[in-house]
């Protein structure tokens, strides 16, 4: 007599890495660690803009960082382009639905650096500043 098999109850990892995706906040940090992607998704949330509008936007990029950000962000379906042809042909750039839902998250990130981090841009460490006094 047989006993009857029962199916092993499946396990999930527990290393999300071993999957071969990276985690979604290592894919976040990712995006807002290249320079500039911020400050582009910020300058399209004030409405579509052309490649001279946007470099007004963000002022300090260069017209090749510029056209190499806007062709990444347009890979990952954060930022839609549509181009119009005739003379002249113009590209207007717009945030996708993703850029978008990006706004989201980009603006409490925005509160938070206003109220944890120093107005001068540093993000040195606590060691290198003077106590705060009160927190």
């Amino acid at each position: 007599m047989t006993t009857p098999r029962h199916p092993q109850p499946v396990r999930r990892s527990e290393h999300p890495q071993s999957t071969g995706a990276a985690p979604p906040i290592t894919r976040a940090f990712a995006l807002l660690s290249r320079r500039w992607n911020g400050l582009i998704l910020t300058g399209l949330a004030k409405g579509p803009a052309d490649f001279a509008q946007i470099r007004e936007r963000v002022p300090g990029i260069s017209d090749r960082m510029l056209a190499q950000r806007l062709r990444e962000l347009t890979a990952i379906d954060l930022v839609a382009q549509d181009v119009r042809t005739g003379p002249p042909s113009r590209t207007q750039y717009a945030l996708s639905q993703h850029g978008n839902a990006f706004l989201i998250p980009l603006a409490a990130l925005c509160v938070w650096a206003e109220d944890h981090l120093p107005a001068s841009g540093s993000c040195s460490p606590a060691s290198d500043r003077p106590a705060a006094s009160g927190r």
